[in-house]
């Protein structure tokens, strides 16, 4: 299963989630025009936030930043 995610949800709010969870990140992103996309560090923790959110989950395809311009925000 895949540690990487997007969800119809803040950052903050996704950042706030794993921590009370207890979910360890390697990358949380803003996506344009809204949403979060989250690597979780572990398929555990990952099937963790995934169980938790299913109802926040973003089906197919989504429009990312190229990492050039996310660096300067």
């Amino acid at each position: 299963m895949s540690r990487a995610m997007n969800l119809h949800l803040p950052q903050s709010e996704v950042a706030n989630i794993c921590e009370s969870l207890g979910i360890v990140t390697t990358s949380i992103e803003t996506l344009v025009p809204s949403g979060t996309r989250v690597v979780c560090r572990t398929s555990e923790g990952g099937a963790l936030l995934r169980k938790k959110l299913r109802t926040s989950m973003i089906e197919g395809s989504i429009k990312r930043m190229p990492r050039s311009i996310r660096a300067t925000w």
